[in-house]
């Protein structure tokens, strides 16, 4: 019997208690200090009890190798199996233009076409998803630049959208800033919405001198009212916070203003933290960026001092809040990059890309839809077969079926390739949540 390669072992975050996780063989478990210290001996190759010897091998934490390896191909084959099913995100950019200068805007680089929005190309984009995607599940998202410009033309072009993606029987998504929701929300309503996300990064000025409109201007109070009107609408709002340290103070003030305004009481509310980082350019004021692990790391801090944050947000650090909530692990995370798999991303020039993070960039075209079809198959092909069995870096790291390779597009703009790695600190963030879900008492 060997020690499993897929064992996450640590010490808890603030704790003399240690946890192991094998997402392989699906176990979870704490041990005490005494337990703890000993499996640390066994791995320096000294002797343990029989009883704990027992205890991991039952629990799937010391195995047969050539058994383990059998295992780890039929979850593979399983995890295939599950996304070839999975729904499919299908992103369309009705624009990239907007009517806010973000501080952090990482498309403020892209050149706008000439070539505008129209139905020809929304006829063609229904066209193109219901014959390509016509034995898949699917949904659409709609995001930009601002997909929600309060103009006549803007209006007419998305309740155009509406009525395909109603006729194609399309659940739809918005990604917007929030500006101009009030006078969508009559729209939004002829259309099965699933979400809403709509940004805002804290409270009054906190928000206003991160999100203003280009030319100056405040946009919190009126993004708030969008929020109200959807909620009371029955339209379901995702509300996303982009942190760094400029704003990262303001958390706790932000999760108790949704509170107060009776968000977090909907069920058509939730909500979701951004880290702001670093994407296609440098920014200039870099130094006020985390890293995904310094983030969370002051996250946790905040919960601590303010237990009220977590009725507004749960993070999740990696996978412990879905044990916390499930009492067992998820699946094994082969592959966390869902380009060309389970994601595709469309624009108003007829081009088709990997995702969110590609759509806009001229050389990551995949292909076209408009005004003719065409697809570039070897790039494809290199979205399509990535995955952490692909990864020369992933195969001995034991963090690789909670990770999943991160992102790819992140990887290829690091290295040039797609088959490289985007690391998630996956220990660390797990030493964080077995303290904050199953050593202390949250409300």
């Amino acid at each position: 019997m060997i020690y499993s390669k897929h064992n996450i072992f640590s010490r808890i975050a603030g704790s003399d208690n240690f946890f192991i996780v094998n997402l392989l063989s699906g176990s979870a478990d704490i041990l005490n200090p005494a337990e703890g210290k000993m499996l640390h001996e066994f791995l320096d190759g000294k002797e343990i009890t029989e009883e704990l010897h027992e205890n991991l091998k039952e629990q799937g934490y010391l195995v047969d190798q050539q058994e383990e390896e059998r295992l780890y191909r039929s979850r593979y084959l399983d995890f295939i199996d599950t996304r070839d099913e999975d729904e499919v995100q299908l992103f369309f950019v009705p624009n990239y233009s907007c009517n806010f200068a973000c501080t952090y805007c990482y498309q403020d680089e892209y050149a706008n076409s000439n070539q505008k929005l129209t139905t020809a190309v929304i006829d063609a984009f229904f066209h193109y998803v219901n014959h390509e995607f016509a034995e898949r599940k699917k949904y659409l998202t709609v995001f930009g630049g601002e997909p929600l410009l309060n103009s006549p033309k803007q209006k007419g072009l998305i309740g155009y959208m509406l009525k395909l993606a109603n006729e194609s029987n399309l659940d739809v998504c918005f990604v917007t800033n929030g500006y101009s929701l009030v006078e969508y929300v009559d729209i939004l309503k002829s259309a099965h919405i699933r979400e809403i996300q709509v940004t805002l990064d804290g409270i009054g000025s906190v928000h206003d001198t991160r999100r203003f409109l280009k030319g100056g201007g405040a946009t919190f109070d009126k993004i708030v009212k969008g929020i109200d009107a959807c909620l009371q609408a029955g339209l379901p709002v995702n509300l996303r916070m982009v942190i760094d340290k400029e704003n990262i103070d303001g958390l706790p003030e932000m999760a108790q203003f949704a509170i107060d305004k009776g968000w977090t009481r909907s069920v058509f509310f939730k909500t979701q933290l951004g880290r702001n980082y670093e994407l296609h350019h440098c920014q200039a004021t870099s130094a006020k960026l985390f890293s995904r692990i310094s983030l969370y790391e002051t996250i946790y801090q905040q919960v601590k001092q303010h237990p009220y944050i977590l009725e507004f947000y749960k993070p999740a650090y990696s996978i412990s809040k879905f044990l916390a909530e499930n009492g067992s692990l998820p699946d094994p995370l082969f592959d966390a990059c869902p380009a060309c798999k389970t994601e595709w991303a469309f624009d108003y020039t007829g081009q088709i890309y990997s995702c969110t993070a590609t759509v806009g960039k001229t050389d990551e075209s995949l292909g076209s839809f408009y005004p003719e079809v065409s697809r570039k198959d070897a790039m494809i092909a290199a979205w399509e077969n990535r995955d952490v069995t692909a990864i020369a870096e992933c195969f001995t790291c034991s963090m690789q079926l909670a990770c999943g390779g991160g992102c790819g597009s992140v990887a290829k703009n690091r290295t040039g390739n797609v088959c490289s790695t985007d690391c998630r600190p996956v220990k660390e963030l797990l030493e964080l949540g077995f303290n904050a879900y199953f050593e202390t008492e949250m409300p």
